[in-house]
């Protein structure tokens, strides 16, 4: 059993509330609130606001904007794991008639379907979803600016036809759906498409005067599974635990680990940052920390969620202005405060509940040619296969009960490994994906493609 870490230390919560006084400062944010979870719950909240005697809490709602689609893709992998659709089905199948259809809904939650980023004018976060009443109007005449599946190329109306997909495979609006499946298992009562008091209001600040000017707030109509959702630092700080764990009344955990995998290339200006996409999260490298999430904005409001699956830490940042504050960084900022101040203490080392006789005899030293590798066996019952020294393929495997493990991650993620026996029983080599591993380099007693020189190692002479 462990002991759960206490709360941050008084240093650390100096340094994250400077960090958000910084940006609501530096921003000129009317107001900014902020939550860190650590551990699987809420660790901290913090608030600077323009507005002397009054601090929002935890439970005030700010628009969040595009942080709605990565609860869209809840929906639809929802959709996929009860086998209501394939993520390869075009849209076509499920959604006729679209002028979009060939996309796939894979693609669509990637950003990789070529449609266009935005729906066609007048703008859509600023004017009413009655104007886009149908797909057509989202999507205009021509909805393709790229070939399908060809790059990543973010875009508002391929979100709404997610949207699309999961009403009519659920017969029921999106807004019912989201709160049935998703909001009510997860205890988000704070969320949902049109706000409710206590509540922030949208504000734009004046780019060269201490001034401020109300935004208006729109409902998108069609347009909401890409970006209406109001929440608060609290329920979203419940949805960042969600995102990191998993829930089975939700997701699984497989399921939303899938959703934090690369499935998009990132794009030429972000290749420095390795920043890309998954199944509607963002996911990026800053300072040596995988960060997974979304962020978010809409006329009046900033939002962003960033996750450290790694560090168990997550943070929230909202504000209500159209620009200022850098969220995104701010959010990074506030989980490498905490990561850095205070380490994550790891598990106890504990060994395999039992062991497996078959599985022991493979683990050890094996030569892919003249490449070594160790195979080991961890207690969480998979096996890894890493390079003795220096950069190198490598992955985790996991036991399939027959003898075979299939890789997790990397290059081998999928292949299969086996062991291959000789006739007295004993392991001839492992075969991963057709790479024959042997216990010496180009083992001469040991099945090798191409044969082994019978004169052996030598030297130039």
């Amino acid at each position: 059993m462990t002991t759960p870490q206490e709360e941050l230390l008084p240093g650390t919560r100096r340094a994250l509330l400077h960090r958000i006084a910084v940006a609501q400062t530096e921003g000129r944010a009317p107001s900014l609130v902020a939550a860190v979870v650590r551990d699987g719950r809420t660790v901290w909240h913090g608030a600077r606001t323009s507005v002397d005697g009054h601090g929002p809490d935890e439970n005030v709602q700010y628009r969040i904007g595009s942080i709605t689609k990565t609860f869209t893709a809840v929906l639809v992998l929802r959709l996929r794991d009860e086998g209501l659709l394939d993520l390869g089905d075009p849209l076509e199948k499920h959604v006729p008639g679209t002028a979009a259809g060939e996309a796939t809904v894979a693609e669509l939650l990637a950003h990789t379907s070529g449609l266009a980023a935005e729906s066609p004018a007048p703008w859509w976060e600023r004017s009413p979803g009655s104007l886009r009443p149908e797909l057509a109007d989202v999507l205009g005449d021509q909805p393709f600016l790229h070939p399908v599946g060809r790059r990543f190329h973010y875009s508002n109306p391929g979100y709404t036809l997610l949207g699309a997909l999961v009403e009519k495979l659920r017969g029921a609006p999106w807004e019912e759906v989201l709160r049935r499946e998703v909001l009510e298992p997860l205890g988000l009562g704070r969320t949902g498409v049109r706000p409710e008091a206590p509540h922030a209001g949208g504000w734009a600040v004046h780019p060269w005067a201490d001034v401020m000017l109300p935004e208006p707030a729109e409902d998108l109509g069609r347009m909401a599974p890409a970006g209406q959702l109001w929440s608060t630092t609290a329920d979203l700080a419940r949805f960042a635990i969600f995102l990191a764990e998993g829930d089975d009344r939700v997701l699984s955990a497989e399921a939303v680990r899938e959703m934090r995998t690369p499935a998009a290339p990132a794009e030429t200006a972000d290749v420095v940052d390795g920043a890309t996409y998954g199944l509607g999260m963002q996911i990026q490298h800053r300072h040596g920390r995988l960060l997974v999430g979304h962020s978010g904005s809409l006329p009046g409001f900033l939002a962003n969620l960033t996750i450290s699956v790694a560090d168990d830490i997550a943070a929230v940042v909202l504000a209500n202005c159209t620009s200022g504050p850098l969220v995104s960084t701010v959010g990074a900022d506030l989980v490498r405060i905490v990561a850095e101040a205070e380490p994550r203490i790891p598990e106890p080392w504990r060994p395999l509940p039992q062991a497996d006789a078959a599985a022991l005899e493979l683990v050890g030293q094996w030569y892919w040619g003249t490449h070594g590798f160790a195979l080991r066996l961890t207690a969480d019952g998979l096996a890894s296969l890493e390079p003795l020294s220096g950069n190198g393929r490598r992955s985790r495997f996991r036991a399939n009960g027959d003898g075979t493990w299939t890789g997790l991650e990397g290059y081998f993620a999928g292949e299969l490994l086996k062991a291959l026996r000789r006739p007295d029983g004993s392991v001839d080599h492992l075969d991963l994906g057709s790479f024959v591993f042997t216990r010496q380099p180009y083992d001469q007693g040991s099945s090798v493609p191409g044969g082994v020189d019978p004169q052996g190692w030598r030297g130039i002479g």
